[in-house]
């Protein structure tokens, strides 16, 4: 049975008495298994299955939790155990006790939102800064139900904040007229699961009652969901998790629930598990050496429970950031262990970037997960399409990938403008910018199809002359295409700039230089000041230009990665090939990890690279003065070298080339035991 495998500690929380137990389940010590066991001591002891509450954070959890429990009882009995995560069971209860539900995603609730929000004028003040969008204020409110139970929307505002406060009683109004459209159908969200449950809870029926609830990550906790545990009618609870370990501050997560857990339970029953089972005495110091500078909730002290010889953690110091990224990629490739035992564990997806650009230069295949991959972020996308489309003229998907940044052009009339110009370049849109064919009008009209939707596009021949004061050059002024009325001063600005590219590339060969003439060009230009204006502007439609600017920088980052990784290859046909074969390797299948912090959690590795230890990436200034702490910076750093079972690099780089700033080394390193000077 599961008990006959515990150590004490293990054993002494898995059969505590029935009453308010918390279990500090530090990184390693086997947490998963003393909560199977403690679920095996409850039915071994006469409560039944149906009296047994789990709620954990993912249903990978849950589901991995009760298979274990199957392999010491009868599928019928663990089948009615109650488990799954907070909203799961939420749902499960609400319909078992008959309350009517219609589960809405947050995305089609925000159209009910948009109708409600349109209805309210804003224009009337005069508060200095716009109101929040509906997409905004939807999101806003839904922390506000995770993070506080007892003031009103309009008072929690007030407390987080102050400019938007002449907007307030607006907003409030909106969030009650919502609430009231939603009752009115039916229509729930997954906060309103939880809130809904509780309701139901404090009427005091009995209809719910368990004997025992199993909480997992009892750290990351959200105020809601504390209060949804308050709420059942229940003596027993049995919480497990560690405060070293709570990092979702950012999502609602309330590290007070577990801190206080004492004091709001008279008879509280306190059991650490004290023996680590994966790393090795010196990773595991190490971690303890920087944890122990945050302060001490509950006392703990790990103790190594794995013997024989392990490397000690070592420092890696590079000159440059990404000399930074090559060498670590290069260090891995001479690794004795297999792919899937390494991990490269990162706080910010620059980082990444960095990273995967390098092990794919070694034809590495890695795997990203916790933030997208490199080679699917647009802006790298449009540098490939452009150089395919130099490559192959042919490549309409390519072309309209590129054009439907165009204004005025888009996504549908970018297809019409490819077929086109292949009619005009006879199936060679080089040709076509350079040789065009003389048609009087190259596009072609749609058939009439009433049934489909479809009538008649008739396309005006429009004068040549609105462009004559653009500076265009004669050859590309007498190109039929622009004869469209459809094309406006933008769009043909947009197409002039493909033009010089393909233009100035004339003979070029290596992929370096076709990497630079794209990166260089008008095009990339005006891509780069859309996508960067998009990731700056806000959720309340206002574009915040430090957001805007750091965009920007990003995408010169990722064009100059991409360029590093094009040195190393003679002939453009190799270099895409290479690219387009393996980009789609990166994020799935086999191979290295690559994966932020909080992806990371609840995994363990070999083999652990921690990268980019430098003051204001990791600790991230930035996120510590939006809300963050160096408490939970340094708790996300006890959570990366935790995930390592034997051997552990940390790095940094004193120089990033792209943005031309010194870095210094993090104060963890410090902290650490590392002299970095």
């Amino acid at each position: 049975m599961p008990l006959s495998r515990l150590n004490p500690e293990q054993l002494s929380a898995a059969t505590a008495p029935f009453g308010h137990n918390l279990i500090i389940a530090s990184a390693g010590t086997g947490k998963t298994s003393t909560i199977v066991a403690r679920i095996a001591h409850l039915l071994q002891n006469g409560v039944k299955p149906e009296e047994i509450l789990l709620l954990t954070f993912t249903n990978k959890a849950a589901n991995e939790m009760i298979e274990r429990v199957a392999r010491f009882f009868d599928n019928e009995t663990v089948k009615r155990i109650e488990s799954g995560t907070f909203h799961a069971i939420s749902y499960k209860l609400l319909k078992k006790i008959g309350k009517k539900i219609i589960l809405k995603q947050p995305k089609e609730l925000k159209v009910l939102l948009k109708a409600i929000h349109a209805k309210r004028r804003f224009d009337h003040i005069d508060a200095g800064v716009r109101a929040y969008q509906y997409s905004y204020l939807y999101d806003i409110f839904s922390l506000y139900q995770n993070s506080e139970v007892e003031l009103s929307f309009s008072e929690w505002l007030k407390k987080n904040d102050s400019e938007h406060s002449a907007y307030f009683d607006i907003y409030e109004d909106i969030m009650e007229e919502f609430k009231e459209e939603k009752r009115a159908f039916g229509y729930v969200d997954f906060n309103d699961l939880l809130t809904l449950l509780r309701d139901e809870l404090a009427k005091d029926e009995g209809a719910i009652f368990f004997k025992e609830i199993l909480i997992d990550e009892y750290q990351d906790t959200n105020t809601l969901q504390g209060s949804l545990i308050k709420a059942f009618k229940c003596s027993s609870i049995f919480c497990v998790g560690d405060y070293d370990q709570s990092i979702y501050a950012f999502n609602g997560a309330n590290i007070k629930i577990i801190g206080t857990f004492k004091e709001r339970y008279a008879d509280a029953n306190i059991f650490t598990l004290d023996k680590n089972y994966r790393s090795s005495q010196m990773i595991l110091s190490l971690a303890n050496r920087v944890i122990e500078k945050n302060p001490r909730l509950y006392p703990k002290e790990l103790k190594v429970t794995r013997s024989g010889e392990f490397e000690t953690p070592k420092l890696l110091e590079y000159s440059e950031l990404f000399e930074q990224y090559q060498a670590i990629s290069d260090k891995i490739s001479h690794s004795p262990s297999a792919p899937h035992e390494i991990a490269v564990i990162f706080r910010n997806n620059s980082s990444a970037d960095g990273i995967e650009a390098s092990l794919r230069e070694l034809g590495i295949k890695c795997k990203r997960k916790g933030s997208s991959s490199f080679f699917d972020s647009r802006e790298v996308k449009a540098i490939l399409d452009m150089m395919s489309l130099f490559v192959n003229p042919k490549d309409m998907m390519a072309f309209i990938h590129i054009f439907e940044y165009a204004k005025g052009v888009g996504a549908a009339f970018s297809k019409e403008l490819f077929d086109a110009l292949l009619l005009i370049g006879e199936g060679d849109i080089k040709k076509a910018f350079f040789e065009p064919k003389d048609v009087e009008n190259p596009f072609k009209k749609r058939v009439k199809n009433s049934q489909l939707g479809l009538f008649d596009d008739i396309h005006e021949v429009g004068s040549v002359g609105r462009f004559y004061s653009l500076g265009f050059d004669e050859n590309f002024l007498a190109n039929p295409i622009l004869k469209n009325s459809k094309i406006n001063e933008e769009g043909a600005r947009f197409i002039y700039g493909f033009y010089r590219f393909l233009k100035e590339c004339r003979g070029v060969k290596l992929p370096s230089s076709l990497v630079e003439h794209a990166v260089n060009s008008s095009v990339f230009e005006e891509i780069t000041n859309i996508l960067s204006k998009k990731r700056g502007t806000l959720k309340d439609g206002n574009v915040d230009k430090k957001l805007v600017d750091e965009a920007r920088e990003r995408i010169k980052r990722k064009a100059c990665l991409l360029k590093d990784l094009s040195k190393n290859y003679k002939d453009i046909y190799g270099f895409l090939n290479a690219l387009t074969l393996g980009s789609g390797e990166m994020s799935e299948g086999e191979g290295i990890n690559l994966l932020s912090i909080h992806a990371s959690k609840g995994l363990e590795f070999k083999e652990v690279y921690i990268v980019d230890l430098m003051d204001g990436r990791f600790p991230n200034r930035k996120l510590m003065s939006m809300g963050g702490s160096l408490e939970e910076e340094r708790r996300l750093f006890y959570v990366a070298t935790t995930r390592a079972k034997d051997r552990l690099f940390l790095s940094f780089a004193r120089y990033d080339r792209v943005k031309k700033i010194d870095y210094v080394p993090s104060q963890f390193l410090d902290e650490a035991g590392f002299k970095a000077v």
